[in-house]
């Protein structure tokens, strides 16, 4: 094995050797390193970032000061960390920890070793040293102080060894949690009278409702829409758990496929090209796995909550962590999205009542969503072994369990905050500022011309979406109305427009 002194081209450091020289079979972390002649730089190629350093760095070859190096100075992936342990015989930790026993590094690899393998070393606990965090705060989002004495390390993982996704600070992360975009709400909510926000935010449930359904391709009836809507307002009090999560697929999904346990069987995402032959996107985790990986799924949702995790991170991590598990046959992806919500609501982020329906935002870019949820399925592919069946069904042949358990959200959590902004800065503002200007217009349509409340509302509606004029096409609905009648009509939607725009640029 390589120590990094070969003078040809760069050589793999940290994760990125311990990935290769073990033959890991899991997808390469975000960032990899590289040792190379000359000065340390860093590279960003689309979704990976290269990070070279000179030669000095080189380690001595053995899988110990791969670790130690990627614990000083890399971002943690858990799937290749896991890996890279589980790979690694005990002796070789064992042997790192007394020959540094109050080391930093060497306690750290001690503690994810047992506590990620479920394997005890033969080593006394820990007397000294101060307790240092199992995951850099510095590079990592992580979850609150949590002592292992065993190892004098601080638990900040953001789940357990069950579940257990990993957040990067990067400076795009960073620059979206400085936004304060909840604060933006609130200061534009509290600029509309009660009595418009009330109704605005009515619509907001629906059009959340009915974009979350648009997603999957589907149009919900009335009365399924009147049982979404219901989940959505009482988000804030859903408990994320077994029962309820039964319960709620229950209730969104056709009666038919109202599950009563999570799925046994295996399913996958995918679709039928050319009218005979299924291309599969994304295989979902084996059905011996499901259990093991909701029940850890539920700590981890119990975790982050109680955790001061950002609150848009934390229903990232959540609500993405979900999908990918897949525990049900239908309603996957709107739980999915519900879950969002719930996180948003529970932390307070999402104001009182009022929800961001971040599922517009979705539908209006479905190739970023698609694109964010290829970032964990495309790699995924490469390492699930699977057949078809002679019924057509998908069977997996190897353990695939921990490449769900262990896998970087960082991107899943800067795409939830550019939707969530997105949706304040536009569903939100333009809903409360139609009703505003809906409002205004009315009252002045109706004091000028005593006309019935359904008429008077469709005028001003066609107006407002003719930017304050009745076209052509729709003036003949009108045939009461004489011409200076519009134009009058016309000029107080208009000012209402201009009122609006004036009030809040």
């Amino acid at each position: 094995m390589s120590n990094g002194n070969s003078s040809e081209g760069p050589v793999p450091v940290g994760q990125a050797w311990l990935r290769q020289a073990l033959c890991l079979a899991v997808p390469p972390p975000a960032v990899e390193s590289y040792l190379i002649q000359g000065a340390r730089r860093t590279e960003i190629q689309g979704s990976r970032t290269l990070e070279f350093y000179p030669r000095q760095y080189a380690t001595d070859g053995s899988v110990a000061s791969h670790l130690r190096f990627a614990l000083r100075h890399e971002p943690i992936d858990m799937g290749v960390l896991v890996a890279a342990l589980k790979a690694t015989p005990p002796a070789e930790i064992e042997a790192w920890v007394r020959a540094e026993p109050t080391g930093a590094f060497s306690r750290r690899a001690w503690f994810f070793y047992e506590r990620f393998t479920g394997r005890t070393l033969g080593l006394d606990d820990a007397r000294m040293g101060n307790y240092v965090p199992a995951l850099d705060p510095d590079r990592h989002v992580v979850g609150r102080r949590r002592n292992s004495a065993r190892h004098r390390v601080i638990d900040n993982l953001l789940g357990g060894p069950g579940l257990c996704p990993t957040v990067r600070r990067t400076a795009r992360l960073a620059a979206q949690m400085r936004l304060h975009v909840d604060d933006e709400a609130r200061a534009l909510i509290a600029s509309y009278d009660p009595v418009i926000l009330a109704r605005a935010v009515n619509y907001l449930f629906t059009k959340e409702t009915r974009s979350s359904f648009a997603i999957e391709g589907e149009t919900p009836n009335a009365s399924r829409t009147d049982r979404f809507v219901a989940a959505l307002k009482a988000a804030p009090e859903f408990t994320p758990d077994k029962p309820s999560l039964i319960q709620l697929q229950g209730s969104i999904v056709d009666p038919r496929y109202a599950a009563a346990d999570w799925r046994d069987f295996q399913n996958f995402v995918g679709e039928t090209v050319g009218g005979y032959r299924e291309e599969v996107h994304f295989i979902c985790p084996r059905p011996q796995d499901v259990a093991s990986l909701m029940d850890a799924w539920t700590t981890l949702a119990d975790r982050i909550l109680r955790d001061e995790v950002d609150p848009v991170v934390a229903a990232a991590v959540v609500a993405f962590a979900f999908v990918f598990i897949h525990p049900f046959e239908d309603g996957n992806g709107r739980i999915h999205r519900f879950l969002m919500h719930h996180v948003l609501a529970k932390r307070n982020y999402s104001p009182r009542g009022v929800i961001f329906p971040v599922s517009a935002a979705i539908l209006r870019d479905r190739r970023a969503y698609d694109e964010v949820l290829e970032s964990f399925s495309r790699p995924l592919l490469d390492f699930a072994q699977w057949r078809w069946t002679v019924d057509r069904e998908i069977e997996v042949t190897n353990d695939t369990g921990d490449l769900y358990r262990y896998f970087d959200a960082t991107a899943f959590a800067e795409y939830l905050y550019d939707r969530v902004a997105d949706t304040v800065h536009r569903d939100l503002k333009e809903e409360l500022g139609f009703v505003a200007v809906f409002d205004r217009a009315l009252a002045g349509v109706r004091e000028r011309i005593d006309m019935p409340d359904r008429r008077a509302q469709l005028f001003v509606r066609l107006c407002m979406q003719g930017g304050g004029r009745l076209s052509a096409a729709k003036r003949p609905q009108f045939a009461e109305l004489t011409d200076g009648e519009v134009a009058a009509l016309e000029t107080i939607v208009q000012e209402a427009i201009a009122a609006q725009r004036e009030d809040h640029p």
